[in-house]
């Protein structure tokens, strides 16, 4: 199916349904709402809007507080993102509890803030003490400065001033703390002094203490411990109370979704145009869907619902929709880009070649097979949202993609099956490839790489030229297709002897068909060009870049000789290191131990290299061929939920 039909959506109804409508839009998910543009007056609900971002953003808080300190236990189906079930009556039953939900929220968050705010008291608190505690030995208070006829300094200076040199003779001096670097000292001067004094400690590097306390040194420590004691103490009755909400998680996942969705409905009616009485709402939704909405709201309200085709200068939004075999990997085409209104969905052009590189790439039929297996199971056992699901089931395919090219190449996690044999029963068994192995033979490997290459490349170019036909294009479509299809099949033959021995005929017809193909693209390819020598040197440009263009995209296809053998030899070694000690005992533990993790290792590695390198090839290779994307995704005006999805009965 691919793309489908998109229609345009004109709804009329009575103001006071209004949102009602939106409500049960919402909840089918199959409209996406355009703003209005027939000059009606809009809602204005910014500040609605605002104060449910406000609450959301709260409740939000309070999951991330509760995270912290009462971590919930995740089970495996809630790791793989799945979503509590929840009816539409239990739904409204919850909602009519939200104001408590957000008083108990904001309790959490408002715990949260005080903890915050303790321990930033204890870290100036510590930072106090810290600095204080050279100064424990004076007996003074820390403000003290001076008697009537005398002024007092207390500070620092650098350990390289011998200050008792200096100061005035009428100066007493106490050194409190030395280090190399630092000198705390305690200074006593006349008043007659004392400004001489005051100048010739700052000359000198003087940095008074910065305490205004009227308390000891000692004191001011000893007050500071018995305040962070009693700061902790509060923290920990915070922590206390705020674990004492964990039973509440469920409640505020509700509320977080349920303020999601309700901002969502507001935002959905400032696209809406009203009039004294009425509202309309146009948009955008999938012919598929059309005739079962239309007869839902008509039989619950009264309503105009008008269906029409979008004009050619509508931005109309797509949405793909595959059967099983190529649903999994839309997630590939939309990393990519969407198709525009002139393209044909890439996914079921390119899902077989997918999985087959994919698997290829990979290589080793062990790991397929646990690909397989820890896929299926999450598939059976979890209930999985629509992306996960498609996520899974595409690794599911290129598992069994990867089990089928592994047992063809022999590879069972590597060469176990002959490690094993060898070395606990004394037996050689010799190659188990249904094919061959690419270790022994690795220029075959390459050459059938480049020929799966060159019908990828030309799956591209058909499509193209089906484009082109359809378009009305078809000397366009012949032209622009079967000099590069006669090109290349003519080169193949004449390039593989390079590698290998090829029959003498099959080089002669090769050159017969490369002459044609060339001779075709000089000839043809310049036919826009109005000159004579226009066409000619457009031909030649266009053979250059055939020529370059093809050999670069079929070079590419290397790539899976390169990461197949990457997997069965990085395997092999593992085996190896495995296998090293003599004894018999240690022997078996090391391989069990090696076996798991560096086959775990090497699967998790070459799964991605295999992943990146496939998306490359279809990205690069194919869709250069005839896909230009620049689509607009549908997106449904819908029930955005992160932890619940709804039950309802239509």
């Amino acid at each position: 199916m691919s793309k489908l039909e998109m229609k345009k959506i004109e709804l009329i109804a009575m103001l006071t349904d209004s949102k009602k409508i939106i409500e049960l839009l919402q909840r089918r998910g199959v409209v996406e709402i355009s703003r209005n543009a027939d000059g009606l007056d809009y809602m204005n609900v910014t500040g609605v809007i605002g104060e449910f971002e406000k609450f959301r953003n709260i409740a939000v808080q309070a999951l991330g507080v509760l995270d912290r300190y009462a971590p919930e236990k995740k089970s495996v189906t809630e790791i793989f993102g799945s979503k509590s079930e929840m009816d539409i009556n239990k739904f409204g039953s919850n909602a009519m509890q939200l104001e408590k939900i957000m008083t108990v929220a904001g309790e959490i968050v408002r715990s949260s803030q005080e903890i915050t705010e303790s321990e930033k008291k204890i870290l100036q608190l510590n930072v106090r003490c810290d600095t204080l505690r050279q100064w424990k030995n004076l007996d003074i208070p820390v403000n003290f400065k001076g008697t009537a006829t005398t002024t007092a300094f207390i500070g620092s200076v650098p350990s390289a001033v011998d200050i008792t040199e200096i100061l005035p003779e009428n100066t007493y001096t106490e050194t409190v703390y030395r280090s190399k670097e630092i000198t705390d000292i305690f200074v006593i001067s006349h008043k007659e002094t004392a400004d001489d004094t005051a100048d010739i400690l700052r000359k000198n590097g003087f940095i008074p203490l910065s305490e205004t306390d009227s308390h000891t040194p000692a004191e001011i420590i000893k007050s500071c411990e018995k305040e962070r004691q009693n700061l902790l103490k509060y923290i920990t009755e915070l922590e206390k109370h705020i674990t004492g909400f964990a039973g509440q998680r469920k409640n505020l996942e509700f509320a977080v979704d349920y303020l999601s969705m309700r901002k969502d409905k507001y935002n959905a009616l400032n696209l809406l145009g009203f009039t004294e009485n009425t509202f309309v709402l146009n948009g955008y939704i999938p012919e598929k869907y059309t005739d079962k909405l239309r007869k839902e709201l008509e039989s619950k309200f009264t309503v105009y619902v008008d269906f029409t085709e979008p004009s050619e200068d509508d931005d109309v939004p797509v949405l793909l929709e595959n059967g099983n075999f190529s649903a999994p990997v839309e997630s590939i085409t939309k990393m990519y880009a969407m198709p525009s209104k002139s393209d044909v969905d890439p996914t079921p052009i390119m899902s077989f070649f997918y999985y087959l590189f994919f698997g290829m790439m990979l290589s080793d039929a062990g790991y397929g097979l646990v690909m397989l297996i820890g896929t299926t199971i999450i598939l059976k056992k979890f209930r999985l949202d629509d992306t996960m699901k498609k996520t899974m089931t595409m690794f599911r395919n290129c598992g069994i993609s990867t089990i089928i090219w592994g047992a063809l190449f022999g590879s069972w996690f590597g060469d176990i099956v002959q490690v094993i044999g060898r070395e606990y029963f004394g037996k050689e068994i010799g190659s188990i490839a249904i094919w061959f192995q690419p270790l022994d033979d690795p220029i075959r490997l390459l050459l059938y790489s480049f020929g799966l290459g060159i019908l990828h490349l030309f799956l591209g170019v058909g499509v193209s030229f089906k484009m082109s036909w359809d378009e009305g294009k078809k000397l366009d479509a012949i032209l622009d297709t079967v000099p590069v299809y006669l090109t290349i099949i003519g080169v193949a033959p004449l390039a593989s002897s390079i590698l290998v021995s090829v029959p003498a005929i099959m080089k002669t017809i090769g050159t017969y068909l490369m002459i044609a193909g060339i001779v075709l693209i000089i000839l043809t390819s310049g036919r826009s060009s109005k000159s004579v020598m226009g066409k000619f040197f457009g031909g030649l440009y266009a053979l250059y870049n055939t020529a370059t263009g093809y050999l670069s995209d079929i070079l590419s296809y290397s790539r899976l000789l390169a990461l197949g053998l990457a997997t069965g030899s990085i395997a092999g070694v593992i085996n190896l290191i495995g296998t090293m000690p003599e004894n018999m005992i240690v022997k078996t533990v090391l391989l069990l131990i090696v076996f798991i993790v560096g086959h775990t290792a090497n699967l998790a590695i070459n799964l991605l290299g295999a992943y990146v390198h496939t998306d490359r090839l279809q990205f690069v290779e194919l869709f250069s061929k005839f896909y230009t994307g620049g689509g607009r995704e549908f997106r449904p005006f819908t029930a955005d939920t992160k932890y619940i999805n709804f039950r309802e009965d239509i």
